[in-house]
């Protein structure tokens, strides 16, 4: 089997240096990407994974053309990326079908833009119907059609281009899992035959099977900006075919890396992969959007699977992005952790989720207060404020040295739920004030 690889030899199909987004200006700017760089060779397909929040989409639309960088440089064939290019095209979550319009004519829409004669159109769109698996289905409309079906019109409207390079966003996640996974597997088949009239793929994923499954590499973004963690080399094409041992493996290791987004990757992948950047100190960890009652399922689960659970196991039954937030919560409220490519208990954790509410609630009130600072500032003006009262304006002030005022405004949202479940404070929403609530000096 004939892999796709490329040389240091080859010319680089698309050069992205430093790619930095920002929406807004001045006090109001929230920096979305920092310093973003990435190049991709002939023969390849890389993956970008990334949890919510971190800039997947907005960085793909940056490569297509589609949205501008606030800095930073994107060559594309050895010159400047102008706008949109023909050398380009994407795949999208959403179908984006016109119902009025047959199968047919929908991939046809992909070569509106070209100045093509008609009989090369033709061309061109019967041998992309062939290879997507349409033929059958040219004079069908799309309400006539599955989500399956409807997807790889998506795809044939791509490839009718002959693009230099495809790029695919979130393209499998709207499909139920097992359609999901017969595409995944048709698009790698017909990769390695090189039936694709594209020379590489970047695919924009939450999914770390689908990434490990398809990506010769793999790039992991972290939030608050979106910047590259770390990059790792995927594996070869047979052991992606098979997913042996070694699949299942790198799959754990990259679970690692995406429920630990404050640990150092080399660490978490033991070799697998080079470290880009570094995390920043902060005097306030951010905090994970997760519900007491999430939060509370989630423990229990565990507690009922004898304390732990492999990580692609708890990615089946979870949503990525929400595993994340979870294992990161647990994590921080000393409620279980990472070991090995587990997610295991610790004994609070287990009280945690066997205890009755009053007792949850006790527990819960004891680690918020020993691991978020947010909440310990929170609760210490409130033990020495004279009457007890802290403005949410004042909280915000502190928080806006380290984060957007978006990031704050979640921050804030999210400390008043946990700080009222664990009865520490109340919240005022009419007036924006936090008043203290019986609590124990010293919990």
């Amino acid at each position: 089997m004939k892999e796709h690889t490329h040389t240091k030899e080859q010319e680089a199909l698309l050069e992205a240096k430093h790619i930095n987004k920002w929406y807004g200006e001045g006090s109001k700017r929230k920096l979305i990407l920092h310093s973003l760089s990435v190049t991709i060779y002939p023969g390849e397909i890389i993956a970008i994974l990334g949890p919510s929040g971190s800039g997947k989409s907005t960085f793909l639309r940056i490569l297509a053309g589609l949205i501008e960088p606030s800095e930073g440089e994107i060559d594309i064939a050895g010159k400047p990326l102008q706008g949109v290019s023909n050398d380009i095209a994407i795949v999208f979550q959403g179908f984006a079908l016109y119902p009025w319009l047959t199968i047919q004519q929908n991939v046809e829409l992909g070569l509106l833009a070209l100045n093509i004669p008609e009989e090369e159109k033709q061309k061109r769109v019967t041998e992309a119907m062939h290879t997507i698996g349409l033929h059958g289905f040219e004079h069908a409309y799309p309400k006539e059609i599955s989500g399956g079906m409807k997807q790889r019109v998506g795809f044939a409207r791509a490839l009718v281009v002959q693009p230099e390079i495809l790029m695919m966003d979130e393209p499998f996640s709207a499909l139920d899992v097992l359609t999901a996974e017969n595409l995944r597997h048709e698009l790698l088949s017909l990769w390695i035959e090189k039936k694709i009239p594209t020379k590489a793929i970047l695919l924009v994923t939450h999914n770390i099977d689908e990434a490990v499954s398809l990506a010769d590499r793999i790039l992991v973004l972290g939030s608050d900006p979106g910047r590259i963690r770390v990059e790792i080399p995927g594996q070869s094409l047979e052991q992606r075919i098979s997913k042996t041992a070694d699949h299942v493996k790198l799959v754990d290791a990259v679970y690692r890396v995406m429920t630990n987004p404050h640990g150092k990757p080399e660490k978490l992948l033991a070799d697998k992969g080079k470290e880009v950047l570094s995390e920043e100190e902060s005097p306030f960890q951010i905090l994970p959007q997760v519900s007491i009652g999430k939060l509370r399922g989630f423990v229990k689960k565990l507690e009922i699977m004898q304390g732990s659970e492999e990580l692609r196991i708890l990615g089946s039954t979870v949503n990525e992005d929400e595993l994340l937030a979870l294992a990161e919560l647990v994590d921080i409220l000393g409620f279980g952790g990472i070991e090995g490519t587990k997610m295991v208990l610790t004994g609070l954790g287990k009280e945690f989720a066997n205890a009755a509410s009053e007792k949850a609630r006790e527990v819960f009130r004891k680690q918020v207060m020993a691991n978020v600072p947010l909440i310990q500032f929170i609760v210490n003006r409130l033990r020495f404020y004279p009457l007890h009262i802290v403005e949410r304006k004042e909280v915000m002030t502190h928080l806006t040295e380290y984060f957007s005022l978006q990031d704050a405004e979640l921050q804030i949202h999210t400390a008043i739920s946990f700080g009222m479940y664990a009865e520490l404070f109340t919240y005022q929403h009419e007036n924006a004030k936090f008043v203290s609530a019986k609590f124990t000096e010293g919990e």
